[in-house]
């Protein structure tokens, strides 16, 4: 897949997911049909709730969840601000404005329900809560503090699929949850999302939004379903296509398993780190939480040189990441961010270590060894 020795992530397609795809192409239907369909009752059933909507990206998820739950002008939603820029730009893409929270902490990096809290405004009508590397980090909070103060809880749940607090699936604690088949994530596709809901009427508008707010699609006409359509609003095309479905699909049977293997590599990563002075091991795993394990991550010591850190341990042919850079540090988010000393602190100091499932322990002994190295070096 490239020419690092240990990559940050790697993918690997089974023959019977290239089959699958194959086998799109052989029945001449290749948008929003039968995989389609058996997709999203096959997720829904995964993740226990009672429907599941594909869509095109993890971004049309989340746009169209922030639509569908009526997000709009004079709309504020707490967001944390480490997360990819997409989840904040989905709430302004519906008109609302993204209020930033800090993190819990520099080996917790996901949104403070106490942070929330404090950010609650007179305009405050939503909580955008992350799992940040697969960990349902606050999200228990999180579910209370939205039900207690009568705001509604979305998720980005990009990185948590698969994940588990008290049994319940991440991105079923709230109003509505988006998924993301980014070629990175757990479970890969290159591109594709799903949203996820309990909510019927919501439900039947995200249906509605991903095909230009159209009455019926083209597979139900093809069925005899509906001999014509009618345009009830401003949609979009967010549809996804059968290939993608089709290989989602076949993938989805054999991704706890791959999530085990995941967590296997993070306790081994952790329980290594132990005797690496100068990291610290982030994310570590919460009482009743069954993460993803999407990302591990360290966090070194303030002193150190984290750039210099990463360019040594790619100098050994081990490809390292940053996840992420502050959202309210980015140029389009000019003055919309300040007083988020954690959430800034984490971002300069973590360093996104590789972690697959098909990933050897000689390949994550490589790693460690490298990441010791490096910060013996001074780095």
């Amino acid at each position: 897949m490239s020419e690092w020795r240990v990559p940050l992530a790697d993918v690997v397609v089974s023959e019977d997911e290239l089959e699958a795809v194959i086998a799109t192409y052989r029945s001449g239907w290749l948008s929003m049909g039968p995989c389609t369909e058996a997709l999203e009752a096959d997720f829904a059933a995964y993740v226990g709730s009672e429907s599941a909507v594909a869509v095109s990206s993890g971004t049309a998820a989340l746009h169209l969840i922030c639509l569908a739950a009526g997000l709009g002008p004079r709309n504020e939603v707490i967001v944390p601000s480490l997360t990819f820029v997409a989840t904040a730009n989905a709430i302004r893409y519906a008109g609302a404005t993204p209020v930033f929270a800090d993190v819990a902490g520099l080996e917790r990096p996901w949104l403070s329900a106490a942070a929330a809290e404090s950010a609650i405004g007179a305009q405050t009508v939503a909580i955008m809560a992350m799992s940040y590397g697969g960990h349902p980090g606050d999200l228990a909070a999180l579910a209370e503090l939205a039900s207690s103060r009568g705001l509604i809880l979305l998720e980005d749940a990009a990185h948590g699929l698969g994940g588990r607090l008290d049994g319940r699936m991440l991105g079923t604690f709230g109003l509505a949850g988006a998924f993301s088949f980014f070629s990175n994530k757990n479970l890969p596709a290159g591109e594709g999302g799903m949203v996820v809901t309990d909510d019927p009427e919501l439900a039947d508008r995200v249906r509605g939004l991903r095909s230009h707010a159209m009455t019926s699609a083209t597979w139900e006409r093809h069925q005899g379903g509906a001999l014509g359509y009618d345009v009830t609003g401003l949609g979009f095309n967010y549809r996804i296509d059968e290939p993608r479905a089709a290989l989602i699909a076949a993938g989805l049977g054999g991704l706890d398993e791959a999530n085990r293997r995941r967590a296997e590599l993070a306790a081994e990563y952790h329980r290594r780190l132990e005797e690496v002075p100068g990291a610290a091991a982030a994310m570590t795993p919460l009482e009743g939480a069954e993460s993803a394990h999407h990302l591990f991550t360290v966090v070194l010591d303030e002193q150190l040189d984290r750039d210099a850190a990463r360019r040594s341990i790619e100098e050994a042919g081990i490809q390292t990441s940053v996840h992420y850079p502050p959202i309210h540090e980015f140029t389009a988010y000019a003055g919309t961010g300040g007083g988020l000393p954690l959430t800034e602190a984490y971002a300069r100091r973590a360093i996104t270590l590789p972690l697959f499932a098909t990933m050897t322990e000689p390949q994550l002994q490589d790693v460690v060894t490298a990441l010791a190295s490096a910060l013996a070096q001074g780095a």
